[in-house]
């Protein structure tokens, strides 16, 4: 019995320490630190390195499980490499960060937490019509067209290279957009739930030499987008008035109007899917 009350006593001190108020400190500016880290990572393409990083990890996992030596080799030869490639390639990424570091209110950072997490909501079916309609109106009359829906990554690098809209959608004002010679007709237009964000945005080109060549600018600017990030990219050839859609860095070329509200509906479902799991939990919760 005293062994056995040995053992609890420990365990009781091992699982209740002793706090001070310095402890209490460093919790609050751990976690400050580690949520505007993930915070950051969310809203950049480090996210999708992170996701990459975890695969890694687990294959490193399994790899030390079953002493794999070769691979637990190159993996501890190439690890210092791969950081100095990180900071390489995701150095615009830092040096944004840094520079918001230097602009941020610390202690309204501190006192509430930010609710841009809640602002990609699902698109209504009246937006799906609104954007069906402009798309094919725009086709009709052979006007170039860029019109990128946002999904789960934030695109707000890219949003930043244009001017802010922040408008509803209609079919009449992404029409008024891409008409010719008007000031927000060239570039890409950002949409966001059921909300224009931005227009005359930049995006990146695709660098894939396996596509067409009579693909143009507008085509392989839409492949680029759809190549880093998870966004559906409808385009509509100036040329030919024909209409096309980028996902995944895959083009699908003169597509119709069924075909076009398919994948609309398709991206709908994926976020309404999420919410109704968020909301089947809760209601569990709140029934227990």
């Amino acid at each position: 019995m005293e062994a056995i009350r040995n053992f609890i006593n420990n365990l009781v001190w091992l699982s209740l320490p002793k706090i001070n108020p310095t402890d209490i400190v460093e919790i609050i500016i751990l976690a400050f630190i580690i949520y505007h880290l993930v915070k950051w990572v969310k809203n950049t393409r480090a996210w999708s390195l992170v996701k990459g990083l975890v695969v890694i990890m687990i294959f490193w996992l399994f790899a030390v499980i079953f002493e794999l030596n070769v691979i637990l080799w190159i993996i501890s030869n190439t690890i210092s490499v791969g950081i100095i490639a990180v900071i390489i390639v995701f150095q615009p990424e830092f040096r944004k960060a840094l520079e918001q570091l230097g602009q941020k209110n610390l202690m309204k950072s501190i006192l509430y937490f930010d609710d841009s997490r809640d602002k990609n909501e699902k698109f209504s079916d009246h937006t799906v019509n609104e954007i069906i309609r402009a798309t094919f109106e725009l086709a009709k009359t052979k006007t170039g067209a860029l019109i990128v829906i946002e999904e789960d990554m934030p695109l707000n690098d890219f949003e930043n290279t244009g001017i802010p809209i922040d408008s509803l959608i209609s079919s009449e004002l992404l029409i008024n957009i891409f008409e010719h010679n008007t000031p927000l007709h060239d570039g890409a237009v950002i949409l966001r739930g059921d909300r224009i964000v931005a227009a005359t945005c930049y995006l990146p080109l695709s660098d894939n030499m396996q596509l067409s060549k009579d693909l143009g600018t507008r085509h392989r600017a839409g492949i680029g987008i759809s190549e880093v990030s998870d966004s559906l990219t409808i385009i509509v050839s100036e040329e030919t008035g024909k209409v096309s859609i980028a996902m995944g860095g895959k083009l699908i070329r003169n597509i119709d109007g069924d075909y076009l509200r398919s994948k609309l509906s398709d991206a709908q479902r994926k976020i309404t899917e999420v919410k109704k799991l968020k909301l089947w939990r809760g209601k569990n919760k709140d029934e227990g």
